[in-house]
């Protein structure tokens, strides 16, 4: 996936009202971004972070400006993370339709944002003559506490729990179900669930697994002209 238009640098100054962000642009204005991210963002707003936004022309924004990526360093160097929760369910789409993902590999059609379950949408429907249907949830991850280990989730999300349960559901009826964790930071070594964030969460994906839905962590590759879906890592639950 590719930017729309080229990467602006700054200085975070505040994300504040969860949806917003003030930034000061390397060239010395100062502007408010959209924040495209409702989690905690845990480690990734703290004021003098390196940002980086993008720029839109729709005459119909309030703010003309998305904030993309922050550079972190844990101690094992710099690296850049994604926060726009609007690009996994795309990255994740464009890499299973190049064969880049081979638990997902092998299906006629793939489908978008399909309604399932009780009034859900799932994130992707794989469908094919032979294999049958594949229910794909997808869900970003960009939290890191220590250096090359990922985890999910950045806050309690009732949510999440909901999706594990209907994914359940459908395994029940006989159809595939894969929950993917979409990690948008390139230094992550392996992924595992935050559960002193949410308990609940990981109960009900405790729940999850054993009913028969399966689980795969996927690594970005970020850089200033795009992100793509690099390799699959370890998760350890």
């Amino acid at each position: 996936m590719q930017f729309p238009t080229p990467l602006l640098p700054g200085t975070l100054i505040q994300r504040y009202k969860r949806f917003l962000a003030d930034v000061r642009l390397d060239s010395g204005e100062t502007v408010t971004a959209t924040c495209p991210n409702t989690g905690s963002m845990m480690g990734l707003k703290e004021p003098g972070l390196r940002v980086w936004l993008t720029t839109s022309d729709s005459p119909t924004r309030k703010y003309k400006h998305t904030w993309e990526m922050v550079e972190v360093d844990l101690g094992a160097g710099p690296a850049l993370v994604g926060i726009n929760t609007n690009h996994p369910n795309k990255l994740v789409a464009e890499a299973v339709e190049a064969g880049r993902v081979k638990v997902l590999a092998g299906y006629a059609s793939l489908r978008r944002e399909v309604k399932y379950g009780k009034n859900s949408r799932i994130d992707l429907l794989l469908e094919d003559p032979a294999k049958g249907l594949a229910y794909v949830e997808i869900k970003n991850v960009h939290m890191m506490r220590k250096a090359g280990f990922a985890e999910f989730p950045d806050s309690v999300t009732e949510r999440g729990a909901k999706h594990l349960a209907e994914m359940s559901d459908m395994v029940r009826e006989g159809h595939r179900a894969v929950m993917v964790f979409l990690i948008q930071r390139g230094d992550a070594k392996s992924l595992t669930l935050a559960r002193d964030v949410d308990a609940g969460y990981g109960k009900a994906f405790d729940a999850a697994k054993a009913a028969g839905v399966e689980t795969i962590a996927l690594r970005c590759k970020l850089g200033a002209d795009g992100i793509t879906v690099e390799k699959t890592v370890p998760f350890k639950g």
